[in-house]
């Protein structure tokens, strides 16, 4: 069997605006460095044979944090890069709203049959973090793999194990700094835990435990 440990990359300014971030290398906010730290408490218990990442800033020191504190070096892997927006990235949602309306409804409605301007479709996120998640299951038997990527990426791969196709794809949330828990085993991949943010503090976004 093989064990991957996904997670999302804590929270970034953009996130923060609602700027669509897609491949630019925007970094962690003050918050979502604090996520990646308490992210990195809640797995500093969990066996960790091998970590990943996406390329890109803000996943890569998300790894790093929980990498750290296990003593293991953060490998790099460009086919977990987010989805590139095209056009889109650097943009407010309202702005690509005023300016694509169209496309940015059926983004919403009907994401599989979105090309993005200038940029990538789901299936072309789908077919690269397949290919990767094919070969750490081939290549890592036996070990818990410590994977670090972003939205787009995490949804798409979450549907394609599952067999969702990407119309699937508003189906699954992916809260900064979640953490999800895939395992496969003999031909087989099934979902031990999606979502998880309560080594945040909270069950669910917006909900603080001493809420409920």
């Amino acid at each position: 069997m093989v064990r991957i440990i996904l997670i999302r990359h804590g929270e970034t300014n953009w996130n923060l605006q609602g700027r669509y971030q897609g491949q630019e290398d925007t970094r962690l906010s003050e918050k979502g460095f604090a996520q990646a730290g308490l992210l990195a408490q809640g797995l500093k218990n969990v066996h960790l044979d091998l970590c990943i990442s996406s390329p890109l800033k803000r996943s890569f020191l998300t790894c790093k944090a929980c990498a750290d504190l296990h003593h293991l070096p953060v490998h790099s892997d460009k086919r977990l890069t987010e989805i590139n927006h095209g056009a889109w990235e650097g943009e407010l949602a309202c702005e690509i709203q005023a300016h694509y309306p169209e496309e940015f409804k059926k983004w919403h409605t009907e994401p599989h049959k979105v090309q993005m301007p200038g940029g990538e479709n789901l299936e072309d996120v789908r077919k690269r973090a397949r290919a990767a998640f094919d070969e750490y299951a081939e290549k890592y038997e036996g070990q818990t793999i410590l994977v670090a990527a972003h939205d787009a990426v995490n949804k798409a791969i979450i549907c394609d194990l599952l067999g969702l196709d990407m119309s699937h794809f508003w189906h699954i949330k992916q809260d900064n700094a979640c953490i999800n828990v895939l395992e496969y085993n003999e031909g087989v991949w099934r979902a031990v835990l999606l979502n998880s943010t309560t080594h945040l503090g909270y069950l669910f976004s917006g909900v603080e435990q001493a809420g409920l």
